[in-house]
């Protein structure tokens, strides 16, 4: 006759650990990957390589920032959507996600059903931006006047991106019509890089993507998108100072991972990516970059990307926005 303790004798120690404190393994196991989906330099590659670094050092394994840039930033969001749902691949995202799920319908992945936000890290304007060598505008005024009576090409980080939706948006209040050609680019540094180099005519760009030619002359800045003046260009007034408060709106950046990665360890990302993004030294530096830092927990930020996600897609249909 088999008893209890023949059969406790036989069974393995490890079937005799509750499921639950067997699913609560060490984490993470081994490196993990952060992928950002556009090129090294632009505002989510710099975001991402701050709070990574952090979490490096709080986790104790290395965070490797994954840069795969292409398909309008559905590839690296693709690749996360599709990763083993463990915790050990992060995705860095912008707003541009938000507007991917209007803008491709036909995407390789769910954006509202596959993945998950950890945390929005940070927010930022846009700059309205010229060549400070090439162009002659010296003010909003004189770039919309440009508009209305000859052709421009503007430039932006890619279709659905920030700055396209902030070229279309001065299209739209300049009244430019047919005369502003949008050249996207794979990534807010290239395209930067092309308008420092009189390739092209104009941009609305992300803040830390181009403070660094605004500072060294190479690009002027006419207005930015924030409601307010920003610390690093005090001398540079608003869109609504400038006479075009249709164009005001902000950028940011989050943390997503799959949506399936199991509630405790959603649980322990957020509460360490929260200790990052909040830690002084990482603040400061951002700061310095142009961010300012929200370190919103998943209770604010769930909802704020969902109505962003909606709000981009009534602007999208109205406007009638396609990728080009």
């Amino acid at each position: 006759m088999i008893n209890r303790r023949h059969l406790l004798a036989a069974t393995p120690a490890a079937a005799l650990i509750p499921a639950t404190a067997r699913a609560q393994a060490p984490f993470p196991e081994r490196p993990v990957r952060y992928v950002v989906p556009f090129p090294p330099g632009g505002l989510t590659d710099i975001m991402a390589r701050l709070v990574g670094q952090k979490l490096s050092e709080i986790w104790g394994r290395p965070v490797i920032i994954e840069n795969r840039a292409g398909g309008n930033a559905l590839i690296g969001a693709d690749a996360v959507a599709k990763a083993a749902p463990d915790g050990h691949t992060l995705l860095a995202i912008t707003m541009t996600h938000t507007v991917n799920a209007t803008l491709f319908p036909n995407a390789p992945y769910d954006f509202r059903r596959d993945l998950t936000v950890i945390s929005v890290l940070g927010s930022l304007p846009l700059v309205v931006v010229v060549n400070a060598e090439k162009n002659p505008a010296r003010t909003l005024a004189d770039l919309v006047q440009q508009a209305r009576t000859r052709r421009l090409n503007g430039a932006s980080s890619g279709n659905g991106s920030p700055p396209h939706l902030g070229l279309e948006l001065f299209r739209r209040a300049a009244g430019a019509g047919d005369n502003i050609t949008h050249v996207p680019y794979r990534g807010g540094a290239p395209s930067v890089t092309d308008l420092a180099a009189g390739n092209v005519d104009l941009m609305v760009s992300n803040l830390p993507e181009c403070i660094a030619q605004i500072q060294a002359g190479r690009l002027r800045a006419l207005a930015v998108t924030a409601a307010a003046r920003h610390p690093l260009l005090p001398d540079v007034p608003t869109v609504r100072e400038a006479g075009q408060p249709s164009l005001e709106m902000t950028n940011w950046t989050a943390m997503m991972v799959p949506a399936a990665v199991p509630a405790p360890i959603i649980a322990r990302i957020e509460a360490d990516t929260l200790t990052a993004i909040r830690d002084p030294d990482v603040g400061r530096r951002a700061r310095e970059g142009g961010f300012t830092v929200e370190g919103w927990d998943r209770a604010r930020s769930l909802p704020f990307v969902a109505e962003e996600t909606a709000r981009w897609a009534r602007l999208i249909q109205e406007a009638g926005l396609r990728a080009d």
